[in-house]
């Protein structure tokens, strides 16, 4: 069944965790899947002690109604339009299960596809929240500067492009626009993914739903509010759903033959013995046990119980993977594109340099740091947030700050023991040196700023006294194990990663180098993501998408396979995601392709042996004469065959195996490359 995202409308006031509890209570598909499985759960037991049929007897027929008629009365709707889907077909061969004394056999039947139904209706619908969710960002109101200086509060569905609309200090801006006045610094992560805050200042570009910082700016929209880059996000997040449509449709086709074809054979099974004289009752017999035995449910279980227990087995390790279709399309992943902030790094600046200014007053370097932090301690900048705890991590106590200022775009200013301490953007703090020796010190600052830049880092200038002192270096750390992870995907793709961010050229390319990618696509909104992608999808690659933030979530929806990290991952990438990391680990990612190929190849597997049962219990019941109870035993002992040799995947021993073939692979891509370097 293929599924489709409504079209979004604004939110409601509830929190998100309520409106998707409601939203799941709400769905008439998991209340009778719940009550068919809980009657189906009461009535077994019963049935197994040997308990009188009356006690377990309404029980199992409950659950045939309460799990059956929703497919059934959309089966007999989807006739008018001579369509016969399986889901109508397996209601009919749980009714001639009952109908000739299994009565638990069709229960069961009954249970596992209202509970498949189930959690397709919940996934849906907890998508379509989470892109509802994601308006939230962009503010419900702006304030409209009219043309007599006066202001007005309007709704940001009712600006115009070409008006002009006032941002204040700790503001959403509600509208895509240019900067006309003003200067401020804008965390616009959730649009680019870049971890640090942007200076705004005239003629720079501005998105709605981003936050604005301790400036105040005027902004002329540029772009109507249905056109944003949220609203974009929003459309490509469903259109991108709407794309694994074909597949479906190729599985329903599929399906439509299977049913015909399975339907034809049984009225034949029972009208050709009766043209030939055989007694009704015979024939009926016969066309019943030609049903059981050649129901699918050996087929669906050969499927499921591979790739259910590699889902548990991920879930245990820290890996939700959504469905068991998620879990097989994992294995046919042969592409890789990575987010760069809080994918492969861990999305949280740190100091990374501390270099003091050569012949300067201050050369210590645990002093500049401890002044700086006293210096920024006041402030809430990611920035002054890092100094601080770098400050802290090192054993510094951090001295009182009075005097405190902040200049967006700028930094801040404060006086620590007597001395005026500026922590700042070097470009705006080493202008205009008073003498001769500042002008040297200053000189040097800027080269020691410079050479961090280029490295990739974001450059802190410390100013003591208006003498420049010292320069930190800041830079988001990257994750220990990204280099190994890279190293792993490459090896069981057989092509390296694509680097795809919305942060700076440089730093970049600093990391990508740092873990082995090559390919780099830096500076990227996030409908150039999505363009990346699909130009790869285009050329024939399944694509799987490693990301975390709001900027990531379309590219996750049209990639063959998205996984998102859990701890620092937004709500709609979390949603949109196939697969979440829970604890961050980016290692476990190439683990679970190698356990989705596996649980693949079991699924073959299991698929010959449930197919070769199937074909030689069919047979028999075609050629000779199939005892009903055979047959049951048949078709039962098959499915639990192939069940327990897809519940192998539950063991400890099968994520390890995983992990090491993941290894492996990643020996054999370094070694790949090395000898590709040597050679060229």
């Amino acid at each position: 069944m293929a599924s489709t995202l409504t079209k979004p409308a604004r939110p409601s006031a509830e929190p998100p965790a309520v409106r998707r509890r409601t939203r799941v209570l709400a769905l008439p598909e998991a209340r009778w899947a719940l009550a068919a499985l809980v009657l189906f759960l009461i009535g077994l037991p019963l049935d197994l002690l040997g308990a009188p049929a009356w006690t377990w007897g309404p029980l199992f027929a409950a659950t045939y109604l309460t799990g059956g008629w929703e497919p059934a009365w959309e089966g007999l709707k989807a006739l008018k339009d001579k369509t016969l889907d399986v889901d109508l077909l397996m209601v009919v061969a749980a009714l001639g299960a009952a109908a000739i004394g299994q009565v638990l056999d069709g229960a069961l039947l009954i249970v596992i596809f209202a509970t498949s139904g189930a959690l397709e209706a919940v996934a849906t619908a907890r998508t379509a929240d989470s892109v509802r969710g994601l308006l939230d960002l962009a503010p419900a109101t702006a304030t409209r500067l009219l043309d007599d200086g006066a202001e007005e509060t309007v709704a940001t569905a009712d600006l115009m492009v070409g008006d002009v609309v006032v941002i204040r200090p700790g503001e959403r801006i509600g509208a895509d626009g240019r900067v006309l006045e003003g200067v401020s610094e804008v965390d616009q992560a959730t649009i680019t993914g870049e971890p640090l805050p942007v200076v705004k200042e005239t003629g720079d570009e501005v998105f709605a739903g981003t936050l604005n910082g301790t400036g105040a700016l005027r902004v002329e929209v540029e772009r109507d509010p249905s056109d944003s880059v949220i609203a974009r996000i929003v459309r490509m997040v469903e259109e991108a759903s709407e794309t694994k449509a074909p597949t479906q449709l190729f599985i329903e086709k599929v399906e439509q033959r299977y049913s015909l074809g399975m339907v034809a054979a049984t009225l034949a099974v029972f009208f050709v013995p009766l043209a030939f004289g055989a007694g009704q009752t015979d024939a009926l017999l016969r066309a019943m046990t030609f049903m059981i035995v050649a129901s699918p449910c050996a087929v669906v279980l050969a499927t499921m119980p591979p790739l259910l227990s590699a889902l548990a087995n991920a879930g245990r390790h820290g890996v939700l993977v959504k469905s068991a279709v998620v879990m097989e399309r994992l294995g046919q992943v042969d592409a890789v594109a990575l987010d760069k902030t809080g994918t492969l790094t861990e999305g949280t600046p740190r100091v990374t340099d501390v270099r003091p200014v050569p012949g300067g007053r201050d050369t210590d370097e645990g002093r500049l740091l401890a002044l700086a932090a006293a210096a920024e301690h006041p402030s809430e900048h990611p920035l002054a947030r890092a100094i601080v705890l770098a400050a802290h991590a090192r054993g510094h106590r951090l001295l009182p700050a009075e005097d405190f200022s902040s200049t967006p775009g700028i930094g801040v200013t404060a006086t620590v023991a007597g001395d005026t301490v500026k922590v700042g953007a070097p470009a705006r703090l080493l202008c205009g040196a008073e003498d001769a020796r500042t002008a040297r010190a200053a000189a040097v600052a800027a080269s020691l700023a410079a050479e961090l830049e280029a490295d990739g880092h974001t450059a802190v200038l410390i100013k003591v006294n208006g003498m420049p002192v010292g320069v930190l270096g800041i830079a988001d750390r990257l994750r220990p194990d990204a280099a190994a992870t890279v190293a792993a995907l490459t090896g069981l793709t057989g092509t390296a990663p694509t680097l795809l961010t919305g942060d700076n050229p440089r730093a970049a390319a600093r990391l990508a180098a740092d873990v082995g990618i090559t390919d780099v696509r830096a500076g990227l909104l996030p409908q150039d993501k999505v363009a990346a992608v699909q130009e790869r999808e285009r050329a024939g690659s399944r694509v799987l998408v490693i990301g975390d933030g709001v900027n990531d979530a379309p590219a996750l929806a049209a990639a063959h396979t998205g996984i998102a990290m859990g701890r620092a991952g937004s709500d709609l990438a979390l949603e949109t995601a196939d697969a979440v990391i829970v604890r961050d680990e980016l290692a476990t990612v190439p683990t679970v392709v190698a356990l989705s190929r596996r649980a693949r190849g079991l699924v073959v597997q299991n698929l010959v042996i449930a197919g070769a049962c199937i074909t030689g219990l069919v047979l028999w019941d075609l050629v000779g004469t199939l005892p009903l109870p055979l047959g049951v035993l048949g078709h039962e002992g098959s499915t639990v065959l192939v069940g327990l040799n897809g519940l192998r995947l539950l063991r400890e021993a099968a994520w390890q195996r995983a992990a090491a073939t993941a290894a492996s692979t990643a020996g054999t891509a370094s070694t790949g490359t090395a000898s590709t370097g040597s050679g060229s």
